[in-house]
């Protein structure tokens, strides 16, 4: 990371990824729920839409704390 102030265009840039990001995160939390009610489900495959969940909040958090300027106490 840079110390240097973000320009607009990168702003830009960074809530655009963030809200697919969001998206994805939200459609996943769907599937997620739909899936843990069926008994029949693989369990595996549930694991690893978990795992990608939490991936995608970790990046979300990532992008919000760039778009969020640094405090000089």
């Amino acid at each position: 990371m840079t110390d240097l102030p973000l320009t607009e265009e990168e702003r830009s840039q960074i809530q655009l990824r963030l809200q697919a990001l969001e998206m994805e995160h939200h459609d996943l939390d769907d599937v997620i729920d739909r899936l843990a009610l069926d008994p029949s489900q693989d369990r595996l495959q549930l694991q690893r839409l978990k795992k990608r969940k939490l991936l995608l909040k970790d990046q979300i958090s990532r992008l919000r704390t760039r778009l969020i300027p640094d405090i000089i106490a």
